[in-house]
């Protein structure tokens, strides 16, 4: 099945600049951005616990921002 979409001037020329070839089909072009975009593999468990840890430290306010690192950093 196809599909027409309305994209701005601005987009088709992005788009134009991702092809391989001149002739290749921007349904490829936008297939292929799309895949390198998407990551199918789920997160190690220490990764989410880490995530979970550090959402607990955020609600829990302890967060520093970039000048108090430096500060205490002496950068």
């Amino acid at each position: 099945m196809k599909t027409t979409i309305q994209i701005s001037r601005e987009v088709k020329e992005m788009l134009d600049e991702f092809k391989l070839h001149p002739r290749e089909p921007y349904d490829s072009v936008i297939r292929r951005l799309i895949e390198e975009k998407v990551d199918d593999e789920p997160l190690a468990e220490e990764t989410l616990r880490k995530i979970e840890e550090s959402l607990k430290d955020l609600k829990a306010g302890r967060i520093y921002t970039t000048e108090e690192v430096k500060r205490e950093l002496e950068v």
